[in-house]
């Protein structure tokens, strides 16, 4: 008589889902990974695809190539629209079905826009590797057309770039863009002074990175400024429109407006019917696990567990390896008929890059600034990247940019030089 492998089904191939796949390794398991997109993407260098930094292959990997030497694991490319519970089904949008013996939903989040989801359109966010091309293109853009434009008020239009919410990646996003306007492209221009470019960074709160220690966060606005980032603080955005961004009762005459405010998480919270929080995240027991269905866990952005002693556990990638590790042996330890602990999260640090040779990392008790936190910053993000072929291409275009200023990804791949 043959035995039926458990079926654990994994929905998301991010940070979580991916953790969960590899730690599932050698358990007595048959796995099918889900996923709307056919790679895997290393988010934290997201923004450097939107500034010109990388390409897209530097920093994205078929899932399919990842999963190539686990023969247990089947890669399906499909988007989940629901989850039948009752009858352990995950729904997929085609009609069709994938049943499991264990759910592992590791589905992310999307953009927030606080009710104002008509703003996306003109202030796009960073979140797939299809948002960071847009993006790329609308900086790039933006110079282009300044450069043919006669009109002064128009032409300083195209080169404002404003940035909502000040958090790491918006601090990433302006620093970048400054120093791209600043030493990248003024020798590539002919009627524009890319340095008078103006990039405005706005913060509904009392200070950027509110995440960091108020030294770091006062020491990354004033490197900011000093780059010619201008970062307004404590104003809400009431209004973003095709002419640009509303704050403090003023237009700021703008066309290119990033959104770099909030998130909200997947809906995975209503297909389960299950507690959530205001930004959608599901409130998950202490192991992981759905109240009302232990057979099911939720991991990454897509929950809300105070695991951090006491505190809410961030929504950065290395929580979500975490939860993904937990996740895999608590599977592994109930096929085993042991018994399982709860989740806690252990905070390995927090980083942030200011511009091409600056960043300030927090690491609780050691705090480091300037540009020996830079070479950490640098050297922690290769180290997590997957393959040695994409640990060396990176590397090598950061030192290309740090030493000679140049960005080898100024490239406009979408649309005519019609579109804006």
């Amino acid at each position: 008589m043959t035995t039926t492998p458990h079926r654990v089904v994994i929905v998301g191939a991010g940070f979580g889902g991916l953790e969960t796949t590899y730690r599932l390794a050698g358990a007595p398991v048959e796995i099918t990974l889900i996923d709307r997109r056919n790679h895997h993407l290393f988010q934290p260098l997201l923004y450097q695809v939107a500034t010109a930094s990388l390409a897209t292959s530097e920093i994205a990997w078929p899932i399919r190539h990842l999963m190539r030497d686990r023969p247990e694991v089947t890669t399906l490319f499909a988007t989940v629209s629901g989850v039948d519970a009752a009858r352990r089904r995950v729904l997929i949008d085609d009609g069709s079905e994938v049943p499991y013996d264990t759910l592992v939903l590791a589905t992310g989040a999307r953009h927030a826009y606080f009710g104002h989801d008509e703003w996306e359109q003109f202030a796009p966010g960073l979140k797939t590797l299809e948002d960071g091309t847009t993006l790329r293109r609308h900086i790039l853009v933006a110079f282009e057309r300044a450069e043919r434009e006669t009109d002064p008020e128009k032409r300083a239009a195209r080169l404002t770039f404003v940035i909502v919410g000040a958090g790491p990646t918006g601090v990433e996003l302006a620093g970048t863009i400054a120093e791209m306007a600043r030493h990248t492209l003024p020798g590539d221009f002919r009627n524009i002074d890319t340095t008078k470019a103006r990039v405005v960074l706005i913060e509904a709160g009392p200070r950027v990175l509110a995440g960091f220690a108020d030294d770091l966060s006062a020491y990354a606005q004033a490197s900011l400024e000093k780059i010619g980032v201008e970062v307004v603080l404590g104003q809400a955005v009431t209004e973003i429109n095709r002419e640009g961004v509303v704050f403090g009762g003023k237009l700021l005459e703008a066309k290119t407006r990033i959104w770099a405010a909030g998130v909200r998480a997947s809906p995975a919270a209503e297909w389960l019917d299950a507690p959530a929080d205001r930004a959608g995240r599901v409130q998950v027991k202490d192991d992981l696990s759905i109240p009302d269905h232990p057979e099911i866990f939720a991991i990454g952005d897509t929950v809300l567990i105070n695991a951090w002693e006491g505190k809410p556990v961030p929504g950065i990638a290395p929580a979500a390896k975490q939860q993904g590790r937990h996740v895999a042996e608590t599977i592994k330890a109930r096929l085993r008929g042991e018994p399982t602990g709860p989740f806690r999260y252990k905070h390995s640090g927090s980083l942030a890059q200011i511009g091409k040779r600056l960043a300030v990392i927090d690491f609780g008790r050691i705090k480091l600034r300037g540009t020996i936190a830079w070479w950490i910053w640098g050297i922690a993000h290769i180290y997590f990247l997957i393959g040695l072929r994409h640990r060396l291409s990176v590397a090598l275009s950061w030192l290309w940019i740090y030493a000679r200023d140049q960005r080898a990804a100024r490239l406009i791949t979408q649309g005519s030089s019609k579109v804006v």
